[in-house]
């Protein structure tokens, strides 16, 4: 059967089970978007290329399938350079098509030429430049294979005007990775490295399981939950980790990390044995490295060999996926046990004591709203949490906002609070949750947001109108952009340079309105539950609800940038907690 590049790569994305593209044409692809009126692929129109790529990653998070984006050629490609490298920093699975000028026109500074492969080659797993229409079937099976198996991530395929064009034999390939024989991901965990960890788990009486995003990425919450409950070890999940721990379990910490609550922090620091599953040892996690868990071995288990004494040297290292390497590791610990008796196990009852002496001392705490004063944002998000149930898909954006989202929510699923945490992308929520309600359209998804934020991406409020992706968007309007400001105040001598946004422009509602959303403002404590339970009883249009926020609130514990976790500030005085 004879078909056209164009039609090859609309028949191929149909044969991986493409359900939904994020995309906007342009001349070097539009080829391809002729065969889209003949598929029953869904095609979501977005208003910017930056779009496309979060609400591809949103939908990816929340389902665990790739997401498709889809763009032309030059700007519309640099435009989603951003969501490639979040992506690939936060190991998102998503494919990325582009359009390319002609073959006879790459390197000729033709109109709208870019070199995409070039830009992209370290913010990708892999790309491609397809050069012939009969190689379209295999480079696609090979991209999604790639960008889901091993440790996840964005690729990219760019494909030349002329290509789509051409003419190919329909053929799909029987084996994905036959063209890619130097990519073979380790899965399993190597038996001596697993037992050697279970006779460390065994050993410790101080045990912290620091959980990272990759137990979300390979699906492994419940084999963690498994681990936990087996050895008694109080489990930490980061800011990508949300939700991979019930965080209503008693063994739940919570966050560490630089905004991360007290006593997670402290058990890291104190703790003799880091159980480190698909995380990273992120700067924002550890703080000053050489100054971070120095009483700790460590048992290191990642999918990606790359981070496995990157940062921390690991007295286990294990390269593996998490889910199959817990099955194991959960095996191993019992079989030690029963090699040593029951009798042997380590008691962490004193442990556990002392971590609760730092849960009860130093909570997560804020002032409440005084009669007359703006509103406290934790106090937002706490209403937020209770008027909507366990199963709510929570975005968030980055800065202060997203801070107090991942403090006071209460994550008790997997794959429910989507973030931007490697890259700090602001302008993500919006998108993001666009592309989450699209993923898991019964679910109720609301995009926790930051004014400044907003003002980023908030055209794609009209493509979730014009789509009928009725999310729901809650803006923590407190006229600045705070985590700027927060460090201004603290580390600048209070010398706010160029981050004040104004509060009253532009008009959120109005903007809201004129974007087809409904649009809510909310001034006082009294308002918010009712502006809340309105906005979850409107299910045919996006919702924006627009809190005026207290400039003043600062984000708290805090770890200074380039301190050690031993730093950490409790409150707005250092007085108020630390060591």
């Amino acid at each position: 059967m004879k078909l056209t590049g164009a039609q090859a790569l609309i028949k191929s994305l149909e044969a991986q089970g493409v359900e939904v593209i994020f995309g906007l044409p342009g001349g070097a692809i539009l080829p391809v978007y002729d065969p889209i009126i003949d598929s029953p692929i869904r095609h979501i129109l977005v208003r910017h290329e930056q779009g496309a790529g979060h609400a591809a990653e949103g939908y990816a998070h929340v389902t665990g399938k790739p997401g498709v984006m889809m763009v032309t050629s030059g700007p519309a490609a640099t435009n989603i350079v951003t969501p490639l490298a979040d992506a690939y920093m936060d190991s998102v699975p998503v494919v990325c098509i582009t359009g390319q000028v002609g073959t006879g026109s790459i390197g000729t500074d033709a109109f709208q030429e870019a070199d995409t492969t070039g830009i992209t080659m370290s913010i990708t797993k892999h790309n491609w430049l397809v050069t012939d229409p009969a190689d379209i079937p295999s480079v696609i099976a090979q991209a999604f294979h790639v960008a889901t198996t091993g440790r996840p991530g964005p690729v990219l395929v760019d494909i030349p005007k002329d290509v789509s064009n051409g003419l190919m034999e329909w053929y799909w390939p029987e084996d994905p990775a036959a063209g890619l024989p130097g990519y073979r991901p380790t899965l399993k965990g190597h038996p001596r490295m697993i037992k050697e960890a279970a006779k460390l788990i065994c050993d410790a009486s101080r045990p912290v399981i620091y959980a990272g995003g990759g137990i979300i990425r390979s699906g492994a919450s419940g084999l963690l939950r498994s681990l936990a409950e087996l050895t008694g070890a109080p489990v930490t999940t980061t800011l990508m980790a949300r939700g991979a721990f019930p965080d209503s379990h008693p063994l739940a910490l919570g966050m560490p990390g630089m905004h991360g609550n007290y006593a997670a922090v402290t058990a890291m620091q104190k703790a003799d044995l880091l159980i480190t599953l698909g995380a990273r040892f992120d700067d924002r996690v550890t703080g000053r490295v050489d100054a971070f868990a120095p009483l700790a071995k460590v048992v290191h288990v990642d999918v990606d060999p790359a981070e496995l004494g990157k940062v921390r040297r690991a007295d286990v290292p294990i390269v593996g996926d998490c889910s199959l390497v817990l099955e194991e590791l959960v095996e191993a610990v019992r079989a030690e046990w029963q090699r040593r008796g029951e009798n042997s196990r380590v008691d962490l009852s004193p442990w556990m004591a002392e971590i609760r002496s730092w849960q009860q001392r130093y909570p997560l705490r804020y002032e409440p709203t005084e009669e007359g004063s703006p509103l406290k944002p934790q106090f937002v998000v706490e209403r937020l949490r209770e008027l909507n149930g366990p199963e709510t898909i929570v975005v968030s954006g980055v800065g202060q906002h997203q801070m107090w989202a991942s403090q006071y929510w209460r994550f008790e699923n997997p794959n429910t609070w989507v973030n931007s945490g490697g890259l700090g992308t602001m302008g993500f929520a919006v998108p993001a949750a666009i592309g989450a309600k699209v993923g898991r359209p019964g679910a109720t998804v609301w995009a926790i947001d930051g004014d400044g934020c907003f003002q980023m991406t908030a055209q794609e409020l009209v493509t979730a109108t014009a789509e009928r992706i009725p999310i729901k968007v809650a803006i923590l309007n407190n006229a600045y952009l705070g985590m700027v400001r927060q460090w201004q105040e603290m580390f600048y001598d209070q010398r706010y340079s160029e981050v004040y946004l104004s509060p009253d422009l532009p008009d959120y509602v109005m903007w809201a309105e004129a974007m087809g959303c409904v649009g809510i403002r909310v001034e006082s404590p009294d308002q918010v539950d009712v502006a809340i339970q309105k906005a979850n009883s409107i299910d045919d249009r996006p919702v924006v609800v627009e809190f005026r926020t207290d400039a003043r609130e600062m984000v708290y514990p805090m770890v200074p940038a380039g301190a050690s976790n031993d730093d950490i500030v409790v409150g707005p005085t250092q007085g108020e907690g630390g060591h």
